[in-house]
């Protein structure tokens, strides 16, 4: 059998990393068998759509790495994939199933609809009751033609067969039955002409001849009205696989009212593409128990849907952050490079040769998560501190100091091999000279040259920086100092 799937979503805003994990998903269980992988747009709730949002989520998935092989803008044999280009299509079939007996139509007012429902205000769900409200089957045929023939509004819905089962395999739940008599006669053709989601996904998924539906939690009670629709039109039905909710730590769906759920957001915010994929391939599936960070290969060549967990996955933002950081340490620098050149532009830091941010990338990658930190953390690599951390300067800063270090200042200003461990020794040797411990001049001198109580070794920065910029930095501190402004 051709494994055909599809990521389905609605343009109505940005990629919910829920729909990403959905599309990835289906993306690596196409891969996995040599399949093919369709992005089809569900446009037919026309009150929710979003100007721009296709290309956004097509902007989304390309950032995350996911490529479909047949969708809007790449064509296929079983085009168009947006469905507000095909209703023509819808209405064929919702006639099929009209002549079949397995639709009729429905003249209810939504006065008339909100009527019914007061009349049982204790249940939870209420079926459409199609023995008294106005439709086909209690006016007959003949009264529902000279309505629609006269201009007034109608909509088709599903004849649910009465006190039967309803089962499906489901490739992650097993098996699942539901009785008929919690199925609603859902409205398949709406009053403005447009399929509702159930009509036109069934119609869309036989036609574009998908094998395996794999898709959120939140279909599953849709999927016995689609099974009801596949046996009405006398179809072969695919396979299907409902994955498990995300959630906050609190167990809560997942929402924005927790931190950001867009892709576009984690984007901004600095995350790698590997490391979002990486981090949301493994919730709710791991293929080992005993690795995090997988390539894109990896876990094409590993996926199973079957072993995708039925519990909600946790989507925990502190491993998340402690993916990324994996990845930053791992990737090459000049690829670092080019991430850290636009940040540095847009705060105005320009002129620095990428020899010398390759070198502060590799100086800082392991003391940041996110590379955007980079001029925040390390603002010292780029130009000198203006400011100074008062309590290090209290806690380190001796009467003597000045007097210990412009002989230190002097063996620097000498030295012509500037390097780390050459900065090192000299300053181990002038300092236990003294009588002191290296620890004594240390803290004085990374206050001198980064204004901070903390940053990456202090004589492999001082290399980084070199001779010229470390000598005029102290030499301005000691003047401040002596001169009593700071």
């Amino acid at each position: 059998m051709s494994i055909r799937v599809r990521f389905a979503p609605s343009p109505t805003g940005f990629l919910h990393v829920g729909g990403l994990r959905t599309a990835l998903y289906n993306y690596l269980y196409a891969k996995h068998h040599k399949g093919t992988f369709v992005l089809r747009i569900e446009d037919t709730d026309r009150t929710r759509l979003v100007e721009n949002a296709v290309e956004n989520l097509i902007k989304s998935l390309h950032w995350a790495g996911i490529d479909f092989d047949e969708g809007p803008g790449k064509g296929g044999d079983f085009g168009p994939y947006i469905q507000s280009e095909r209703l023509q299509v819808y209405m064929e079939f919702a006639n099929i199933l009209h002549e079949k007996g397995a639709a009729y139509y429905a003249f209810d007012t939504s006065e008339e609809i909100e009527e019914m429902r007061k009349r049982n205000p204790l249940e939870s769900f209420t079926k459409y009751d199609r023995h008294t409200m106005k439709n086909e089957l209690t006016i007959g045929s003949d009264e529902a033609k000279k309505l629609i023939e006269s201009g007034v509004s109608y909509v088709m819905r599903l004849k649910v067969p009465e006190n039967s089962i309803v089962s499906f395999e489901d490739m992650i739940r097993g098996k699942v039955e539901v009785n008929t008599s919690e199925i609603d006669d859902q409205v398949l053709m709406k009053s403005d002409g447009y399929p509702t989601y159930h009509l036109a996904n069934v119609v869309d998924d036989h036609l574009m001849q998908i094998s395996h539906v794999i898709r959120g939690e939140e279909w599953l009670p849709s999927t016995p009205k689609h099974i009801l629709l596949y046996e009405a039109f006398g179809w072969d039905k695919p396979m299907f696989a409902h994955l498990p909710l995300l959630l906050n730590p609190d167990k809560t769906k997942l929402s924005k009212r927790q931190g950001s759920v867009a892709v576009e957001d984690f984007a901004s915010e600095g995350y790698f593409s590997d490391s979002i994929v990486n981090f949301v391939a493994l919730l709710g599936w791991n293929p080992s128990s005993d690795r995090e960070i997988y390539s894109i290969d990896e876990l094409i060549n590993a996926f199973e849907i079957e072993k995708v967990n039925k519990g909600g996955a946790v989507f925990d933002r502190a491993k998340l952050e402690w993916m990324n950081f994996q990845y930053l340490k791992q990737m090459p620098v000049t690829e670092l490079y080019q991430l850290l050149k636009p940040v540095l532009e847009t705060q105005g830091i320009t002129g620095f040769q990428q020899d010398y941010l390759e070198k502060v990338i590799e100086l800082l990658r392991e003391r940041i998560k996110f590379i955007k930190e980079m001029p925040e953390i390390a603002g010292y690599m780029f130009s000198a501190p203006g400011e100074f951390d008062k309590d290090y300067l209290e806690k380190h800063w001796k009467e003597n100091t000045v007097e210990i270090l412009k002989p230190l200042l002097d063996i620097y200003r000498d030295t012509i091999d500037f390097n780390h461990s050459n900065l090192y020794e000299l300053t181990k040797n002038y300092i236990e000279g003294l009588g002191m411990k290296l620890k004594e001049i240390i803290h004085p001198i990374r206050l001198m040259i980064t204004g901070k109580s903390a940053g990456a070794g202090m004589f492999e920065t001082m290399e980084i920086l070199g001779k010229d910029e470390c000598t005029v930095r102290i030499e301005k501190f000691i003047q401040l100092k002596e001169s009593g402004k700071i």
